[in-house]
């Protein structure tokens, strides 16, 4: 099963997705915000493009573990794109991805350019990664067969 990552944030959205196997994130895309129900139908969009089973939201909590006024606007932007998609829409806390992928692309060198058109799928991949790396380690087995 795929899945799909998100990093909304006021101006773009990043975007990535996992391979089949749900092993790793790659980002794809970088969603200019034009308004939250075009926004929605074009994650509507990208999650039957890519077969998405699920799709993955970070959520920007107050360093307290609180919700302060922007994970309230991803939220209810959340609730929005569930109404566009016919598979399971989850919150993955997102606290400081942003600063973690700022990070990691200066440490490769990127310009200050250059981070500034790639933080949002940079930040959607660190998401998804994590989250998928957390499935994977509270199910080492992988999904029980039936019979």
């Amino acid at each position: 099963m795929r899945y799909l990552g998100l990093d909304v944030g006021d101006a773009r959205i990043g975007v990535a997705v996992s391979d089949e196997t749900a092993t790793l994130a790659t980002a794809i895309d970088t969603i200019q915000c034009i308004g939250p129900k075009k926004d929605a139908r074009a994650i509507a969009g990208l999650v039957a493009e890519h077969r998405v089973g699920e799709v993955v939201f970070g959520l920007p909590r107050n360093m307290d573990g609180s919700v302060g006024p922007q994970a309230q606007k991803v939220l209810d932007f959340a609730e929005r794109i569930k109404r566009h998609v016919a598979v399971p829409v989850v919150a993955w806390d997102e606290r400081l991805t942003t600063v973690m992928a700022n990070r990691a692309m200066v440490e490769a060198g990127a310009s200050r350019e250059q981070r500034r058109h790639n933080v949002d799928r940079v930040a959607a991949v660190l998401i998804l990664q994590n989250y998928l790396d957390y499935k994977k380690m509270a199910n080492p087995a992988g999904p029980e067969l039936s019979s």
